[in-house]
């Protein structure tokens, strides 16, 4: 019998990556951060309207492409359309990031960033958040002086939805005179921050977003890549032809043509967050402020038996505690109104 042919060194030494468990369909899903009020009519519209001929063709992104980088008021030679912002982070990481290189991280933060890193066999920098999850920004700016090969920030963090202002960002940029900031915005739209315009000042600055969170397109997986026309032709030249497909381009040109569903769609979200924070704070339920869709929430010993709690009637949160030495944090999507009154109801119930 032939032997199996080993992996990599780099692979085998990786923990594998658990995804999202299967059968959350018709479920209230407050776990992974997806907007729950589902993508626009215009999208739906878009998607149906997709002819046989479409679909059997590669697709074609240029004339989209374009007419985005007008929304995003960014150059076209700026803007990289990517398969969701996993490839957007694949495409950097494997752009960019050599063996033994370092990557420097703070953690917790959003798992792929790790993921890639450890991929292409870089040595991972990990400083952390502290209790109250401050950015440790001393210890950033120190880290740089080391010149890492690259830094990943997500803005708003992701598990903690914590957010860095504007100035403290300028500081990390401008300290990393030899290092690539990778700033991610998934969660831009409920935040409002965004260093975007300074990738024509930053040749070091690549600045992410997606569409699959306010947007809801997370099943058609559509990211972006903005980064100065030097770093994108490099980017450019790393990625596959036809990375993204008709159906995501479709639904993504349709959702930035129409924006009035987008904006209705965060006015409900803030009205949600502000009644799911006043609920925790009822409850008596230790909570984080958030800039994100989601809310990090203290559950403490009860922790695992209040998620199993919650599945058990069909609403699914995200069980965190891993991320924090076991302790018993949960990270909760913010859904719709009618999602957040039954969340709020049934941890009445739990009390």
């Amino acid at each position: 019998m032939n032997e199996a042919i080993p992996a990599r060194a780099a692979i085998a030494r990786m923990r594998p990556y658990h995804p999202p468990l299967e059968g959350r369909t018709g479920k209230i899903r407050l776990d992974f951060n997806e907007n729950t009020l589902g993508c626009s009519p215009p999208v739906s519209k878009a998607l149906r309207a997709l002819s046989s001929e479409a679909v059997s063709m590669y697709p074609e992104q240029e004339t989209i492409r374009r007419e985005m980088a007008g929304h995003f008021s960014v150059r076209p030679e700026q803007l990289l359309l990517t398969n969701g912002t996993d490839e957007a982070l694949h495409l950097v990481v494997d752009t960019f990031v050599e063996r033994r290189m370092t990557v420097l991280l703070v953690e917790p933060t959003f798992a792929m960033y790790r993921f890639y890193s450890e991929r292409a066999g870089a040595r991972i920098k990990s400083l952390r958040y502290d209790a109250n999850f401050e950015f440790p920004l001393s210890h950033v700016l120190s880290a740089l002086r080391l010149e890492p090969r690259a830094i990943f920030i997500a803005n708003p963090n992701n598990p903690t939805g914590s957010l860095l202002e504007m100035p403290d960002l300028q500081r990390i940029i401008e300290a990393a005179r030899r290092t690539l900031v990778v700033v991610d915005e998934a969660y831009f739209e409920y935040s409002g921050v965004s260093v975007l315009p300074w990738i024509r000042r930053y040749k070091n600055l690549v600045v992410m977003r997606t569409f699959s969170k306010a947007a809801g397109l997370a099943g058609l997986r559509l990211g972006c890549i903005f980064a100065h026309r030097e770093i994108a032709a490099c980017l450019r030249k790393a990625q596959s032809p036809y990375p993204v497909n008709a159906a995501a381009l479709a639904a993504a040109h349709a959702a930035i043509r129409y924006p009035a569903y987008l904006e209705r769609s965060l006015r409900e979200f803030r009205r949600s967050r502000a009644e799911l924070e006043g609920g925790l704070r009822k409850l008596a339920i230790r909570f984080f402020p958030s800039a994100a869709n989601f809310v990090l929430v203290d559950l403490g010993d009860r922790a695992k038996e209040v998620v199993a709690s919650l599945a058990n009637q069909g609403i699914l949160i995200r069980d965190r505690s891993s991320d924090f030495g076991g302790r018993g944090y949960v990270r909760i999507t913010v859904g719709s109104l009618r999602e957040t009154g039954r969340l709020l109801r049934k941890l009445r119930e739990t009390q």
